[in-house]
């Protein structure tokens, strides 16, 4: 079954060990990206620390990053538009900005307009921001 491979792509741990072929690994580089541009945030990350050829395809393609990245711009585009200016890969930009837009978004939609005290808020709901995010936030409250 590993002959049927091209070198260097054999099947299962160890090389040749009868484990399930890499589907990733046989497929050309824009097929692999394709498939994986489908995946959200999250399942990207987890796709990354599958194996190493996985994580060395989604590691090297800033187009999915940039993908999910475009997508926060709208509640964060002062932060991506800060980061991509200093360098930063689209990964990092988006790993910096994406529990922000999370946080942001779910503040100016009311999810935490009704919340009596601290010890009340959603686990792991509250991220670092700068002035001018938090001011976007007090104003869409005070408009509430």
């Amino acid at each position: 079954r590993a002959a049927l491979l091209p070198a260097g792509r054999e099947t299962g741990r160890g090389g040749g060990g009868g484990g399930p072929a890499d589907f990733v690994a046989l497929l050309p580089p824009e097929v692999s990206s394709r498939i994986f541009s489908d995946l959200d945030v999250e399942s990207l990350c987890h796709a990354a620390v599958t194996c190493k050829g996985w994580h060395r395809i989604i590691e090297s393609d800033d187009r999915l990053w940039r993908h999910h990245c475009l997508s926060v711009r709208a509640v964060c585009q002062r932060e991506i538009d800060c980061d991509r200016g200093n360098g930063y890969s689209w990964k990092i930009t988006l790993l910096r900005n994406y529990w922000k837009s999370k946080v942001k978004q779910e503040w100016l939609s009311g999810k935490y307009s009704n919340i009596p005290s601290q010890n009340t808020l959603p686990e792991k709901s509250m991220y670092p921001m700068d002035a001018d995010t938090w001011g976007e936030i007090l104003e869409a409250e005070l408009e509430r």
